[in-house]
């Protein structure tokens, strides 16, 4: 697929720091204009401004919390007041936490699933559509490598993630035979904000956010479309040797991974 970039609209969600800033700054520079989804409005300002100077692309922000409901009906009903059409959906907001489950606050979880799961389904479904009667588009949905097995410490992060990449692969097959390219990109640790809002550290390296775009631009233009990449060859050995190691086993490598001590 050559997918052609410039004279396209893009929709990223999370677009004020992290991997969501870095899929703006790629998709600009290929001359796609944006549309950039956060809560942050100073961030998101300071984003489009930069990118509009730096690109002379139109961005237009839309300040949301994606987390309430009905987010995806707004910013639905936003872009058809301005008769902006998305040909690029980045379905990259979300959040994790770390603890225990007897530990955790219930509020935030429900909160946690509603962006990571219900929003995303629903931003899905408002503009796949579309893309399907004009032949052409693409949607990337953020999963992560804890969607390939349960992890005790972020049961329902990995969970959500989990989710969206079942969700992911099964929009792939509905839609493999259309010129919309739909997957999931699956990271693994990434050098965000992420860490600091689950209020855990990673052990190891963190690959940089521009690992992921680069891995998302790949599959774009591949030559055969595909329902779900990963970030990084380690990841990707891992994410295959999990299906070979017996459940209780990757549960367990988890949770000493992942548990909070004390």
């Amino acid at each position: 697929m050559n997918f052609v970039f410039p004279g396209k609209t893009a929709l990223v969600t999370g677009a004020s720091s992290g991997i969501g800033s870095h899929y703006a700054r790629a998709f600009a520079a290929r001359g796609t204009n944006l549309v950039v989804v956060a809560r942050r409005t100073d961030k998101l300002e300071a984003l489009a401004s930069d990118l509009r100077k730096k690109n002379g692309i139109d961005v237009t922000i839309l300040s949301q919390d994606l987390s309430e409901s009905g987010a995806a009906a707004a910013i639905e009903q936003a872009l058809l007041d301005r008769e902006i059409t998305v040909d690029v959906l980045v379905n990259n907001a979300g959040f994790g936490t770390n603890a225990r489950l007897v530990d955790e606050d219930r509020a935030r979880l429900r909160t946690e699933i509603a962006l990571n799961v219900g929003t995303l389904v629903d931003l899905t479904a408002a503009f796949l559509p579309g893309m399907v009667a004009r032949d052409s588009g693409v949607v990337v949905n953020i999963a992560s490598t804890s969607a390939y097995q349960p992890v005790p410490g972020m049961a329902v992060y990995a969970a959500t993630k989990a989710f969206v990449l079942s969700f992911t692969e099964a929009v792939w097959g509905e839609t493999r035979d259309t010129g919309v390219r739909v997957f999931a990109v699956s990271p693994g640790a990434t050098d965000t904000e992420f860490f600091d809002v689950a209020g855990w550290q990673s052990p190891g390296r963190r690959v940089p956010a521009s690992d992921v775009v680069d891995v998302t631009l790949a599959a774009i233009n591949a030559r055969k479309s595909v329902p779900s990449v990963v970030v990084g060859a380690r990841n990707r050995v891992t994410s295959s040797l999990v299906k070979f190691v017996p459940r209780k086993t990757v549960i367990a490598l988890a949770g000493s991974i992942f548990l909070p001590r004390g």
